[in-house]
């Protein structure tokens, strides 16, 4: 079974992905997964923020030449605009005060983030539910996309032989 990880916040240094249970040697390069991902930026109702982003993937562990390694494979995403976004999203106590967002967003998951982990500043919520956060999404089901591809183009030559057996009776 493939499990896909994710971490981090929309406006946070980075979004990380971890997927594991895949198998060893698999082709996979970098410029496939961040094809992919620039695929994601050129979607129907784009905000200011895909023109800030340029989406490319670091890889940290479970390539090697080329190939997956069979362990878990690690990546980021970095968010360029993260220096602007230092301060109100700090991992450390801060001295200034940070403007609390407290009206949720129609149609988002705010509503049900600050409810299920009692939040009073509904940007907790926000930075997992936003769309920002899909481009960790889909880093890693890039990955898995590799195996269905394959498991596809089995199956389609399996079928086209057992057809053409079928036929010469």
């Amino acid at each position: 079974m493939i499990r896909i990880l994710t971490a981090g916040e929309s406006h946070g240094k980075a979004l990380s992905v971890i997927v594991e249970g895949f198998p060893s040697n698999i082709k996979i390069t970098k410029e496939f997964i961040d094809n992919q991902l620039r695929r994601r930026q050129m979607g129907y109702g784009r905000g200011g923020r895909m023109k800030i982003e340029t989406d490319q993937i670091e890889i940290l562990s479970g390539i090697r030449f080329g190939k997956t390694l069979g362990s878990p494979v690690a990546f980021n995403v970095h968010n360029s605009d993260w220096k602007n976004w230092t301060e109100p999203m700090s991992h450390t106590p801060i001295k200034s005060k940070v403007e609390k967002i407290t009206i949720p967003r129609p149609g988002h998951a705010d509503l049900t983030g600050i409810s299920k982990y009692n939040f009073d500043d509904i940007r907790n919520s926000i930075e997992r539910s936003s769309a920002r956060e899909t481009a960790a999404r889909v880093a890693g089901s890039t990955i898995a996309k590799k195996i269905f591809r394959g498991i596809w183009n089995y199956g389609w030559k399996f079928c086209g032989k057992y057809w053409r057996n079928l036929s010469k009776r």
